[in-house]
């Protein structure tokens, strides 16, 4: 088994939000790989890893960042494998990492998600791979129905919460 997705963090203290993506991307049973890489103190590392992601059939970068958060523009600079930035809460509310990321120059594309949203960047990444794999499809929506099918569920919970004054029609 090869990865096709790489989650890429800054620091593994970004770990407790890029699980989120590491479990959504193994309840998809996509493959995938994980580890931490830093724009400021590996930047070695990380060029290698952009410029070789393709050619070891990586076919979506999830990379998450907190603070100056460059390291999502930083590999998306250096492949063509599409990139889903993670702004990671660690100062100002997430707000820093989310403009750091979102506020690409031309040319060099970062698709992103909400600050913390590492669930949605594994969907995204696992709905990318999906327009050439007819079975994750299939997965992908059953995860939807099943997502409409709690609500459901939940609205008939709600039910069973009695109040005088409440109309339910």
């Amino acid at each position: 088994m090869k990865p096709t997705v790489s989650i890429i963090m800054g620091s593994t203290s970004d770990w407790k939000v890029m699980e989120k993506a590491a479990k959504q991307l193994n309840d998809l049973e996509i493959p995938f790989e994980i580890n931490a890489l830093s724009a400021h103190r590996t930047p070695d590392q990380v060029e290698e890893f952009a410029k070789n992601a393709a050619d070891r059939g990586i076919k979506v970068i999830i990379a998450g960042a907190g603070m100056a958060a460059h390291l999502c523009g930083v590999i998306a600079a250096m492949t063509t494998v599409p990139v889903i930035g993670v702004p990671i809460n660690a100062t100002l509310d997430g707000m820093d990492a989310l403009l750091a990321i979102v506020q690409m120059p031309p040319g060099i594309p970062v698709a992103t998600v909400a600050i913390n949203g590492a669930q949605n960047a594994a969907i995204l990444a696992a709905q990318m791979i999906a327009t050439g794999d007819e079975k994750l499809a299939a997965k992908l929506a059953e995860f939807k129905q099943n997502l409409k099918q709690k609500i459901v569920n939940a609205n008939k919970d709600l039910e069973e919460h009695k109040f005088d004054f409440r109309v339910i029609e």
